[in-house]
């Protein structure tokens, strides 16, 4: 493979890793929220103290552990919180 040919195959690779990594987190528009303590185990949005990435929690309702939800519903469910919980 050419330097020209290995430059532009790096260049790829990187913005399609980088593309990957935009989809997988989540949008955090201005109608959306962090809700904690209400998502089940694997279903989390994001990497927490006790877990490295997205989908890794590792039980129901880890309180560190949170969803992206519309404006206002966190509170009304049971167990949501705005603020991580220890």
């Amino acid at each position: 493979m050419s330097k020209t040919n290995l430059v532009a195959a790096t260049a790829i690779t990187g913005i399609i890793a980088m593309g990957a990594t935009m989809i997988s987190s989540p949008a955090m528009a201005g109608s959306k929220e962090r809700c904690y303590g209400v998502a089940a185990a694997g279903q989390n949005d994001c990497a927490t103290a006790n877990s490295s990435c997205a989908g890794t929690s590792k039980v129901d309702n880890q309180g560190d552990a949170f969803v992206a939800i519309a404006k206002g519903l966190c509170e009304k469910l049971a167990g949501g919180s705005l603020k991580p919980k220890a």
